[in-house]
């Protein structure tokens, strides 16, 4: 007998410690699987903010440059179109030609190279700033063309073998000698978030698709908050309990799972074809991105519907309220804190979505910045998309820059998201 019960226990010991080390090696691969999405995101962040980074650092030259009138055929009285069409980008090139004598003109050609297009277009707006500067010697921080503005903050202290260097020796001669006269230097990006896109990649910014995706945003906002809210509390509230509610109900559930490019052809049928509302506009994209957030947002509404618990309602029975007051005056106010923030992780996922405005022609090369709902206009994660699309160095740093604004407003979103689940939820 006791032999027997202690080769029983030595049994149960050893299938104990078998059960203690699966669980053991359970928890170590759930923490390992968690390191290695930690590491992964690690890794993705560090290699965009790495290319990014220096989004926001643009270089510039400093020359002191005379507005000669007689040149521009302009006087202090000009107007406004005059001003915009006078020849700076001449008056540019002869003052650098004067003061550096290139030997022949395709060194002149080089020369010129080194300035970008946006030059003219910073000595225009401050004369039309400062009417009086004419005829007189300025100051200027003239913008650099984007060969030269990656070369200053990458390839500069490299050899030219190690590189493959877009300049020519006669051009890496005079950047060095401004580089020595401390003329050459690098800013603060503010054309990064003050101008619309552009072909020039040092002019390329990201104002025009931030104010479009905002406006869409608003769009979406204005749409889906009410009509997903409404028809939570209709169904989980009013609706009766039938085949017919059943097969909404499943749709709903099932509309949350459909691939977002079909919400962009759905609303390329609808809204383009039928209601021939304008391509590329925020009224557009609000519309598409409507149809694609209802689902999320009915589905979070509901769950917070279900949330407020039964013994608010039928207290509120108890003291004579009707239906409607039970549900409007009791039981929305308890469950608006969860429907906010389904709300907004719903405008969280509206925001990086590129496909269905890929479908209504939000693509588009847009300059102009809109002013309204029904303007031409893209958003971020489209201005993304075609940045990384083209093939100059410079506007891959655009879009890794593009990418931390894009990031930032998602974190931002999703933390308002959080703090206002544990600021305003109850628990009971």
């Amino acid at each position: 007998m006791t032999t027997t019960t202690l080769t029983t226990r030595e049994k149960v010991e050893k299938s104990l410690a078998r059960r203690r080390a699966a669980e053991t090696r359970f928890r170590l691969y759930g923490m390992a699987s968690v390191f290695f999405g930690m590491l992964c995101l690690v890794v993705l962040f560090t290699d965009i903010a790495s290319k990014g980074v220096s989004v926001f650092q643009q270089t510039s030259l400093t020359t002191d440059i005379l507005l000669d009138s007689r040149y521009l055929n302009l006087n202090k009285g000009s107007k406004v179109e005059e001003v915009r069409f006078a020849n700076f980008e001449g008056l540019i090139k002869r003052h650098f030609a004067k003061s550096l004598q290139p030997k022949s003109r395709s060194e002149k050609r080089e020369l010129f190279k080194l300035i970008s297009p946006g030059a003219a277009w910073q000595l225009q707006e401050l004369l039309l700033a400062n009417p009086d500067a004419l005829d007189t010697t300025i100051s200027i921080e003239l913008l650099m063309d984007d060969d030269v503005d990656q070369w200053f903050k990458h390839d500069r202290d490299l050899t030219k073998d190690e590189i493959n260097n877009r300049l020519s020796e006669q051009q890496l001669t005079w950047l060095n000698q401004w580089i020595a006269e401390e003329r050459l230097d690098s800013h603060f990006n503010t054309l990064f978030f003050t101008n619309g896109d552009s072909r020039e990649p040092e002019l390329a910014g990201i104002h025009g698709a931030i104010k479009g995706t905002l406006l869409t945003l608003m769009v979406t906002l204005l749409l889906s908050f009410p009509i997903g809210v409404a028809a939570a509390i209709y169904l989980e509230e009013f609706a009766p309990r039938n085949r017919m509610t059943e097969i909404v109900e499943i749709n709903i559930n099932n509309l949350a799972a459909v691939p977002s490019i079909i919400f962009g052809l759905l609303g390329m049928a609808i809204f383009i074809n039928i209601f021939g509302v304008s391509r590329s506009t925020p009224l557009l994209g609000g519309l598409v991105l409507t149809l694609m957030t209802l689902p999320t947002i009915i589905i979070s509404a509901r769950a917070a519907i279900k949330a407020v618990p039964p013994s608010i309602r039928e207290a509120a029975y108890g003291l004579g309220a009707s239906k409607n007051q039970v549900v409007f005056h009791h039981v929305l106010p308890l469950a608006m804190p969860g429907m906010l923030t389904g709300t907004i992780l719903g405008m969280a996922q509206a925001l990086g979505e590129t496909a269905p405005l890929l479908m209504i022609g939000m693509v588009a090369f847009v300059v102009d910045v809109p002013g309204f709902i029904n303007d031409p206009s893209t958003v971020l994660p489209v201005q993304i998309f075609l940045w990384s699309d083209s093939p100059e160095r410079a506007f891959l740093e655009r879009t890794s820059g593009a990418i931390l604004v894009l990031l930032s407003f998602l974190i931002l979103m999703n933390a308002t998201a959080v703090i206002l689940r544990r600021r305003l939820e109850r628990r009971w």
